[in-house]
């Protein structure tokens, strides 16, 4: 295995495009460069608190066993054949244009090459500033930090595309921070994450060039990304067939979310990864009692633009503005209109596909397109625990006829007792479910199988993870070291001391039920 320190790294992004080599991390815009030199800024007194394993052995890469290693995880440390830099992209930022974005506190170390020859980024967030870091420090806090990595890694065993995480470091040194926006920062913990992704391309690295009017470079970048990430795609057509494949790509990813009840938050352009990965992770959340407009960031308030039932016409949206950026790499605008009108059937095929699953159905027929609206309606009515309910569903007993049975087989997902209406909309949804399992060509076990496949019996909610950032900032790992253990399993009932509703308390705490952008 390879090793931090001795690993020699790839660096061609850098090679490849033009930028500001000056190391200058003041604030500004930089005109024709796709990224800008950023050293990391170094810390008091790292120490690492968590370390992936997993990923580590997918990368060829062994744990960290010299300070020289955790001083790499902490920006202390650059070898010789590292670059850092900061990219530059652009978005906009709750359906407004922004500009120039870029990274403001990540800093991209090199390309990793493991034993396969694929290529991985390695990118530190929270190391310091870079000349993309506006008004901000470039650093990061330990909440924050702690939910990115976790997240990380628990989307990836949930089987959502996603970037990864490998370590988590702690500084030694305090961060101000305002967490929610109201003139009262306190000092904070630092941390730093080391995130990995085969990249960090953004919709808004297309969308800067665009926007400066810089043809060449939006044409390289756009044949570089086709080349290194859909090798696949060649041709005289391969700009129209490589956005094709974003826009399944991101449907895919957004199915994916609404499978295991995920809710972004903040689903900026910049914030929509080219290879449909989730990417960055600040104020998400994974849904408690059912609720399509339901969103974790306090930011998205009133409007509630990125609530969890938005999230595919957002997703849309993101497209929209994808395609305005490469619309210069086309003759005409109509077949990447029409490519984009294809995001719709892409999606709801592959959402009614996914429902099925969830509902243990051998195929999807075109009347189970009204089974599938029933139980919206009905978790809508009830506002349900969502990953309890699908669990209770899994079990419930195929003889059920009467409404109050019905009822009580799913009480331990209440958050509230359902109204009349609501419990009837449960009732007709039930008794018309179990008819049509009556029809199913597979075995139960067959369907009880697909089930368990498709819907998590763990998710890692925000209220666990404010319990375990609290617990370390009192110094005890305990929880921190189960909610490791947890996210590996999501499928399995091996951790059901956390398979309860999100407690009474966590529905108006700080950092439980609502975040910041900073978070």
């Amino acid at each position: 295995m390879n090793n931090l320190v001795s690993n020699i790294y790839k660096k061609d992004f850098v090679t490849a495009f033009e930028g500001d080599q000056s190391g200058n991390t003041r604030p500004r815009q930089t005109p024709g460069a796709l990224y800008s030199k950023a050293v990391p800024t170094p810390v008091s007194d790292p120490a690492l608190l968590a370390w992936s394993d997993e990923l580590a052995a997918e990368l060829g890469m062994g744990k960290p066993a010299s300070e020289d290693a955790i001083d790499i995880l902490a920006g202390n440390f650059i070898t010789s054949t590292m670059y850092p830099y900061a990219a530059c992209y652009a978005g906009h930022q709750f359906g407004h244009w922004a500009g120039q974005l870029g990274d403001g506190r990540a800093i991209t170390l090199g390309e990793w090459i493991d034993a396969k020859g694929e290529s991985w980024e390695l990118q530190l967030k929270g190391a310091g500033p870079t000349a993309y870091s506006r008004r901000a420090d470039g650093r990061a806090v330990l909440r924050s930090s702690l939910r990115e990595y976790l997240m990380s890694e628990a989307m990836f065993y949930l089987g959502v595309p996603t970037t990864r995480a490998l370590s988590l470091v702690t500084t030694g040194d305090q961060v101000l921070r305002d967490m929610f926006y109201d003139g009262h920062p306190e000092h904070e913990p630092g941390a730093i994450v080391l995130r990995v992704a085969p990249s960090f391309l953004r919709f808004g690295s297309f969308e800067l060039l665009a926007a400066r009017q810089e043809t060449e470079n939006l044409k390289k970048l756009t044949d570089w990304t086709i080349e290194r990430f859909y090798p696949h795609i060649t041709g005289e057509n391969k700009y129209l067939q490589w956005y094709k494949e974003v826009v399944e790509r991101t449907a895919v990813m957004i199915v994916e979310w609404l499978r295991v009840g995920f809710v972004h938050g903040v689903m900026n352009t910049d914030n929509m990864s080219i290879l449909g990965l989730t990417i960055d992770y600040g104020p998400y959340s994974f849904v408690d009692d059912y609720d399509p407009e339901f969103t974790p960031n306090t930011t998205d308030l009133p409007g509630r633009r990125y609530a969890f039932g938005r999230q595919a016409s957002v997703a849309k949206w993101n497209l929209s503005c994808l395609a305005s950026a490469i619309a210069p790499l086309f003759e005409g605008t109509d077949q990447l209109v029409e490519a984009l009108d294809g995001y719709d059937s892409t999606f709801w095929n592959k959402y009614t596909a996914m429902m099925a699953d969830k509902l243990g159905l051998d195929s999807l027929r075109p009347e189970d397109s009204s089974l599938i609206s029933m139980i919206e309606k009905a978790m809508i009515a009830i506002k349900p625990d969502m990953t309890i309910f699908y669990q209770l569903l899994i079990t419930l007993p195929s003889a059920l006829s009467d409404a109050n049975e019905i009822i009580d087989c799913f009480k331990e997902s209440f958050y509230k007792e359902p109204s009349a209406e609501a419990s009837e909309l449960l009732v007709l949804f039930v008794r018309q479910y179990l008819e049509r399992m009556k029809t199913n060509t597979c075995s139960r076990e067959e369907s009880e199988r697909k089930m368990r496949a498709s819907n998590p019996r763990f998710v890692l909610r925000n209220y666990l993870l404010h319990e375990a950032i609290q617990d370390l900032g009192r110094g005890n790992n305990t929880l921190f070291l189960r909610l490791q253990e947890a996210i590996r399993n999501p499928y399995s009932d091996r951790f059901d001391q956390f398979f309860v509703r999100r407690p009474d308390w966590a529905g108006q705490a700080a950092g439980c039920s609502m975040l910041s952008c900073s978070s």
